[in-house]
């Protein structure tokens, strides 16, 4: 394999980013006519994905503006992973999915649609749930209109956060 040095552009990959002044995770209730926060936390919070790949796609969210796991304080860890135990736990009682994707995307190279601001995607998935519409034709079949799944999971993560004690 041959590489191809180009010191030159270090300072530009390594430079720090600057945060969006119209950052959607700082300002969740922008760009939907439905507020699609399911549940706050005192550090965090759960949102439904304005544009999500299935029914129920959930994001889970700090308050606070940061780009990092690195960046995170304890407390914040803390409640972003019982936030997506509770995610998990409300889309198998409202959805009864096969299976559930989680991840984070840091940074645009990664896959991150929004970089500065960390969040964690669950997304609920079904065996045959990927099928030729987005295969073929770029399009996603969703059932469900997300003022409906809010209606559907809100009431959920209410009652399952009143009981975690959070």
């Amino acid at each position: 394999m041959d590489r191809l040095w180009a010191p030159w552009r270090l300072s530009y990959v390594t430079a720090a980013q600057v945060p969006a002044p119209d950052c959607i995770f700082c300002n969740p209730s922008a760009g939907s006519d439905v507020d699609l926060v399911v549940l706050r936390g005192r550090a965090a919070y759960v949102i439904l994905n304005l544009y999500p790949y299935n029914n129920g796609h959930l994001m889970v969210v700090p308050n606070r503006h940061l780009a990092t796991l690195e960046a995170l304080t304890a407390d914040e860890q803390g409640e972003l992973m019982q936030l997506a135990r509770l995610s998990e736990m409300a889309l198998h009682e409202a959805y009864r999915p096969q299976g559930i994707n989680v991840g984070i995307n840091l940074g645009k190279a990664a896959g991150a649609g929004i970089e500065n601001h960390l969040h964690i995607h669950l997304v609920p998935r079904w065996s045959g749930d990927t099928n030729f519409m987005t295969a073929v034709g770029q399009t996603r079949v969703l059932p469900e209109d997300l003022a409906a799944t809010v209606t559907r999971l809100r009431p959920i993560f209410e009652r399952l956060h009143a009981a975690s004690g959070a």
